[in-house]
C-alpha cells in the first residue's frame, strides 16, 4: 500500500507500508525529511508486531525528527538511547548531501538497502551489523557511496522478500509503477512491510 510520495527538484521518494495480518499498529515506522542541503531518511523495525513494536519504532522515528541536522552515526546513537528498558528496533539511518553527491548510510539489523548506479551498472549493497538496538553499547559501522544523476536505491524491512533489486532499479518507470511491480513479484508474508523507493534525479 502506497502511503507516502514526495518529489522535489533533485529527488523523488515513495514509501509502501502495510502491517501484519492488517494489524491496528504496524510495526515498522519511518520518517523522511528534504532541505537543500540534504535528505535524510530513518526505517525502523520494531521487535515482534503490534503495539510494542510500534512503540520502539516510533520512538527511533521522532529521535531522528529532532535530530536530523547531526551526522548519521550520532543520530544511531541518539536512537539507541531511546530504546532503553524498550523493546528495540533494527534501525537504518541514510543522509544523502546534494553537493557531495554522496550517501552515508548506517544500519543495525535486518533492514536492506541497495543502490544502483546507471553508469557503471553496479548494484551497492552495505552489510548491515547484525542484531538490533535496545540502548546497549553498540558498534555501528557507517558507510559513504557516490552517486550519480538518476541513480535509484531502495530499502526495507523483512517483511518484504525482494528478489533481483538489479532488475527493478534498472527500470525507466515512474516510482509508483516500480512500486507496484515489485509488490506484485513479492510473496505476501505474515509481517510488518515497509518499502522506500527512491530516484536521484538530474541536476
Amino acid at each position: 500500500m502506497i502511503k507516502d510520495i514526495l518529489r522535489e527538484e533533485n529527488i523523488e521518494v515513495l514509501v509502501s507500508q502495510s502491517s501484519k495480518n492488517n494489524m491496528v499498529f504496524c510495526g515498522d515506522d519511518y520518517f523522511f525529511l528534504h532541505v537543500k542541503e540534504y535528505f535524510v531518511c530513518v526505517l525502523a523495525d520494531g521487535l515482534g508486531s503490534g503495539e510494542h513494536a510500534y512503540e520502539s519504532s516510533h520512538a527511533v522515528i521522532e529521535q531522528v525528527k529532532q535530530h536530523h541536522h547531526l551526522d548519521v552515526e550520532s543520530m544511531m546513537e541518539v536512537c539507541n538511547q531511546v530504546l532503553i528498558a524498550k523493546r528495540g528496533a533494527a534501525v537504518s539511518i541514510m543522509k544523502i548531501y546534494y553537493e557531495e553527491k554522496e550517501f552515508v548510510y548506517s544500519s543495525v539489523g535486518n533492514i536492506r538497502f541497495f543502490l544502483y548506479n546507471p553508469s557503471d551498472d553496479k548494484l551497492v549493497y552495505p552489510l548491515p551489523v547484525t542484531g538490533y538496538l535496545s540502548g546497549r553499547k553498540q558498534k555501528y559501522r557507517t558507510q559513504r557511496f557516490k552517486y550519480e544523476p538518476n541513480a535509484k536505491f531502495i530499502f526495507h524491512s523483512d517483511g518484504l522478500e525482494l528478489k533481483g533489486a538489479k532488475s527493478f532499479l534498472k527500470r525507466q518507470v515512474p516510482l509508483e509503477n516500480n512500486a507496484r511491480c515489485i509488490l506484485e513479484s513479492s510473496p505476501q508474508t505474515a509481517d510488518d512491510t515497509t518499502f522506500i523507493l527512491g530516484s536521484l534525479l538530474s541536476q
